[in-house]
C-alpha cells in the first residue's frame, strides 16, 4: 500500500461539541488576559501619571517660595540701603549751618505731638509740673547727637 485517502470523517456529536467547548474556552481565556493586561497596564499610566503631577507640583511650589523669600529679601535690602541713604542726608543736613536749629525744631515737634496724641488717647494726662524742661530735654537730645559725631 502506497497511498491512503481518508475521505470524509466525521467524529461523534459529543467529540464536536468538547473540541468546540475548548476552543471557546481557549479564546475567552485570551480575552481575559489581554483585558487584564489593560486595567494593569491602565493602572501603571495613571499612577505614573500622578506621581509626575506631584512631582511637577511640589517643583513649582519649590520655586515659588524661592522666588517669595529672594523678593522679600531685595526688599529688605532697598528698605536698608534707603534707610541708610536717609540717615546720611540726615546726619550731612545736621553739620550744614543751621542743622541743629533744625533738629531743635523737629524733636519739639515730636514732643508737643505725643503729648496731644496722649491727651487723645487717655482721661487723664501727666505732664511736667514745669514746662520749661522741653527745652532741656532738647538740649539732652542734642547733646547725644552731638557725642555721637
Amino acid at each position: 500500500m502506497l497511498r491512503y485517502e481518508i475521505k470524509d470523517l466525521t467524529p461523534p456529536k459529543e467529540i464536536l461539541h468538547a473540541m468546540q467547548a475548548q476552543i471557546t474556552a481557549e479564546r475567552e481565556k485570551r480575552a481575559l488576559i489581554a483585558a487584564s493586561e489593560g486595567r494593569k497596564q491602565e493602572q501603571i499610566n495613571i499612577a505614573t501619571g500622578e506621581r509626575e503631577a506631584s512631582i511637577a507640583r511640589s517643583e513649582g511650589e519649590k520655586q515659588a517660595a524661592i522666588n517669595r523669600a529672594q523678593g522679600q529679601a531685595a526688599a529688605i535690602v532697598a528698605l536698608a540701603d534707603a534707610t541708610a541713604a536717609a540717615l546720611r542726608e540726615v546726619g550731612a543736613a545736621i553739620q550744614s549751618p543751621g542743622g541743629s536749629d533744625a533738629v531743635n525744631l523737629k524733636v519739639a515737634e515730636q514732643y508737643v505731638n505725643a503729648f496731644a496724641q496722649l491727651a487723645k488717647t487717655n482721661n487723664s494726662i501727666i505732664i511736667p509740673a514745669n514746662l520749661g524742661e522741653m527745652s532741656g530735654l532738647i538740649a539732652a537730645a542734642m547733646q547725644v547727637v552731638k557725642t555721637q559725631k
